[in-house]
């Protein structure tokens, strides 16, 4: 009978102590309010969707300002804005009560590229940029006036309080923009194609202007997402040479990086958004490890 009182007790015992544990673990973060610029695009409207099944409130920006996809029960909870991120003062009046921000405003061609039109195919969103859409405005023009925005909002006398609390910033480059790290990147970059030049000319400014205010504010914790081809089972313009990629990755070809899916880049965004370890540019291999930390 003592002996049945004592395994019973410690199964109490147990119980009361691993299922606080294990509730702790399951527990959905902290939620915060994140302003998502880029957010009717194909990997911003995937991130807000994912940061929305997280529990966070969600603040989307983009031209449109209007739900991609109306019959998602996610993306019908996010709050949708029309705004021009080239304009500062309406970056900083978005981010004034934000906890963290992504920034995923991109497009393969500019206007001045002449391949503009293919933007319908490729973008994944099918949108089409306007006159004033090129590199610079709408990749470093935008992600500046976020960075500066959120400097000046972390410099003020409330959030210097709380000044060991980074804010929280993802931005979205490419795989491409780390040519000039890996062996025969520098060649790669030279022989590409004058549009692609531009292209990373803007994603690279903007990387090395969130390295610079880390070394010079120390208030932004960024995570710098460098993918490779972004994809998924309705991305036809890119199916046929996902294979290429990866075969050329797998085999060491070291300026190639694999194909990543849409669902990892936004989760990884997510973890980026959520955990203060992550910062510092993230390769398809970091994303495959870190998107698993909200899963």
């Amino acid at each position: 009978m003592m002996k049945v009182l004592l395994l019973h007790s410690s199964a109490i015992i147990i119980t009361l102590f691993v299922a606080p544990m294990s509730t702790l673990a399951m527990a959905a973060p902290k939620p915060m309010r994140v302003t998502v610029f880029g957010g009717t695009g194909y990997v911003g409207s995937k991130v807000c969707e994912r940061l929305v099944q997280r529990g966070h409130e969600v603040t989307a920006v983009s031209r449109r300002g209007v739900n991609p996809k109306p019959d998602s029960k996610e993306l019908s909870q996010v709050k949708w804005i029309s705004g021009d991120a080239t304009n500062i003062k309406t970056v900083e009046s978005l981010l004034k009560d934000s906890d963290a921000a992504v920034h995923a405003i991109g497009l393969l061609f500019d206007v001045e590229s002449g391949l503009a039109n293919l933007n319908k195919i490729v973008s994944g969103s099918g949108s089409i940029p306007g006159d004033a859409s090129t590199y610079d405005a709408i990749t470093r023009t935008t992600a500046f006036n976020v960075i500066e925005s959120i400097e000046k909002k972390q410099s003020s006398i409330a959030n210097m309080m709380n000044k060991d609390k980074k804010f929280p910033l993802c931005f979205v480059s490419a795989a491409e923009a780390g040519w000039p790290d890996v062996q025969f990147g520098n060649t790669i970059d030279s022989l590409a194609p004058g549009w692609l030049k531009k292209y990373l000319i803007a994603k690279r400014a903007v990387e090395k202007r969130l390295k610079d205010s880390n070394e010079t504010k120390g208030v932004i914790r960024s995570a710098i997402y460098r993918p490779s081809l972004i994809w998924d089972w309705s991305k036809l313009d890119v199916l046929p040479v996902i294979p290429v990629f990866n075969i050329a990755s797998a085999i060491g070809v070291p300026f190639v990086d694999k194909t990543v899916r849409i669902e990892t880049l936004a989760d990884a965004i997510v973890a980026g958004i959520e955990n203060d370890d992550i910062e510092g540019v993230q390769r398809v291999g970091e994303m495959e490890k870190i998107c698993q930390r909200v899963r």
